[in-house]
């Protein structure tokens, strides 16, 4: 016999490999829809099946946990029962040895205190009180609530028109957020769990790439009452757009030179071509919207004295600060500038000029990759968490690394150093070790290591942006952290006919969320004004059929050479070609007709 043996694999083992992935994909394809306690108590009898038997706490004590959940889904538990839960889920938090014990009662801990209406409503009243979505989950997890799985439908027929009609049902941007949409809604995608979640967003700008002809929405007879919307980014075209086809007049007051907010301003011409959202806003514009250019507000009294309605929509274009020692050097730039200059066409000149740029998010990585086009001889993008901890989406980091940046992570900035003239000459920056979780992200900390120096000729303060809203904190409108606070339906207590929203209400987010906010405040400033004008569409979709269980990979959009593209702002994205988008679009598995959608109800019509 021998000594020791090749470690090969055996035909169980392959088995079992496969159980994990499709384990994995039905898991990462995580549904909005189900019962917490059911799918806790799921949770936990898959962790006792892990348990190796040495310790009682994993070995008997999960599967007794789960008993317990199943005598709450099975209505015969009391509130005890629930005090009982959560007795056992601590005691083998404490006592058990390994992971497999532990972290599944933590888990089981934050299910009870995290859903504790929801038990109690199983014990109560016997049934679940999670307020499940209707929609199917592509759609549910879109911000704006688009007919996905409609849209692709006339995609795969070649009614690229009609795609688009029916998008802009719920967003006015499907230009805009086929190009830069950061697709939430993929990552609900049922097809993941076959083999590769739906290209929702390389359809969407295939459909709007190959539209047949153009087309007019209908519009509304006019109100007679006037709305003014203060921004024209994403949020306050959105809500233009609406309220215009309701039949209200509408004016938009911008205090740029150009219309489109941080589609402009923040977003470089390579990721989203200018020509082609002024397109897309002129077509909104040419539904009878009014625009004031170069018109900052900071007195609401007049709009409110000349308008029926105000809606904020002014956005996050301040800059956020590091507070480190030199940083009013010359040389220190923010990113909301920069870019800024980037979009009004005025980009600095930074040949041969070595840039360090601190920050993580997708603004950074636009940051890094414009300076490199701009001539910098080096980008170094400083970030004191690691790369997996990046905020930005993993497409914008491997754009950057393609283009030449150095991203040196785990290194946090301590001060600006200047050279004799006060001009910046590097940073230096204090390496760190990352460590435990603080809200929900890894912290780093200083790691026992020297200070370093990273040689420089300007930093880049990518960190976030602020909301400018003093002017209107002033006149009494409610803010907190800069950020206007305004009710669900985006009114402000205190002030009717005042509607805020988008990333001055909730933060700087992605644009689909702020697709989203204007949606609703047309919605809700419709209602105000003594209206309830709904939005649908007239588009007949093709007859469902079924297409067996066959298995196809995703297709994906492909870029110019990195070697190409370094010297220009062209577009730098390919979108899918005719054959690859009519394969993609066969690949929905319709749910909003199969299994799911036809049982909770399929669509939305109109809103």
């Amino acid at each position: 016999m021998a000594r020791l043996h090749v470690m090969e694999r055996s035909e169980a083992q392959t088995v079992m490999d496969g159980l994990h992935r499709a384990l994995e994909g039905r898991l990462s394809v995580s549904s909005l829809a189900p019962c917490p306690v059911e799918f806790t108590a799921a949770y936990i009898a898959m962790c006792a099946t892990q348990s190796c038997g040495k310790c009682t706490p994993c070995r008997v004590g999960l599967n007794a946990l789960h008993d317990l959940f199943e005598e709450v889904l099975e209505n015969r538990a009391t509130s005890a029962t629930l005090d009982l839960i959560e007795h056992t889920a601590r005691s083998i938090y404490l006592s058990a040895d390994c992971a497999i014990g532990y972290e599944a009662a933590a888990m089981a801990l934050t299910a009870v205190q995290g859903f504790a209406d929801d038990f109690r409503s199983h014990v109560e009243n016997h049934v679940c009180g999670f307020k499940q979505s209707e929609l199917v989950p592509c759609v549910s997890g879109c911000p704006a609530g688009v007919d996905i799985p409609g849209y692709i439908s006339l995609v795969e027929a070649g009614r690229y028109t009609d795609a688009v009609c029916l998008i802009r049902k719920d967003n006015p941007l499907p230009l805009v957020c086929g190009y830069v949409c950061e697709h939430p809604c993929e990552m609900y995608c049922r097809r993941g769990m076959v083999d590769d979640p739906m290209n929702i967003r390389g359809l969407k700008r295939f459909a709007v790439d190959h539209m047949e002809g153009d087309y007019r929405p209908w519009i509304a007879p006019a109100t007679g009452k006037r709305v003014a919307v203060v921004g024209g980014g994403p949020a306050g075209l959105s809500a233009a757009y609406y309220l215009a086809i309701m039949g209200h007049d509408v004016t938009i007051f911008e205090a740029r030179r150009h219309l489109g907010g941080m589609l402009r301003y923040g977003i470089p011409n390579y990721r989203l071509p200018h020509d082609l959202l002024d397109g897309e806003i002129q077509w909104i514009l040419d539904c009878g919207i009014k625009v004031e250019l170069e018109c900052p507000i900071d007195d609401l009294r007049p709009l409110r004295d000349g308008f029926d309605a105000v809606y904020l929509a002014i956005g996050a274009h301040g800059d956020n600060r590091l507070g480190l020692p030199g940083e009013d050097s010359p040389g220190v730039i923010s990113a909301v500038e920069m870019l800024r200059a980037v979009g009004d066409g005025e980009a600095p000149d930074l040949t041969g000029k070595r840039v360090a740029v601190i920050g993580g998010g997708n603004v950074a990585m636009d940051v890094a990759r414009s300076a490199v086009r701009c001539g910098a001889e080096k980008v170094t993008i400083v970030y004191r968490r690691r790369v997996a901890d990046m905020t930005a989406q993993d497409e914008e980091i491997a754009g950057a690394q393609a283009e030449g940046c150095e991203l040196l992570e785990l290194n946090a900035p301590v001060r600006i150093e200047c050279d004799a003239s006060g001009h910046v000459a590097g940073v230096v920056v204090q390496p760190q070790i990352i460590g435990g979780l603080r809200r929900g992200r890894p912290a780093p900390r200083a790691a026992e290591a020297p200070e370093v120096l990273v040689p420089c000729d300007v930093v880049a303060v990518a960190i976030g942006q602020a909301i400018q809203s003093d002017a209107f904190a002033e006149q009494g409108i409610p803010c907190k952290w800069g950020r206007i606070q305004a009710a669900e339906d985006g009114s402000i207590e205190g002030f009717p006919g005042v509607f805020a929203g988008g990333d001055c209400q909730s933060g700087p987010a992605t644009v689909i969320r702020a697709v989203n906010a204007g949606k609703v405040a047309a919605g809700n400033i419709d209602n105000y004004l003594g209206f309830n004008h709904t939005v649908g569409f007239d588009v007949e979709l093709p007859h469902v059929q079924f297409k067996g269980k066959t298995s196809c990979a995703r297709c994906e959009m492909t870029e110019r050479e990195a070697s190409d593209r370094i010297g220009d702002f062209d577009l730098v994205e390919h979108g899918l070609t005719a054959e690859e988008a009519h394969q993609e679009a066969g690949r929905c598995l319709r749910c909003d007709h199969f299994g799911f959608g036809a049982f909770r109800g399929g669509r939305i019509d109109q809103w």
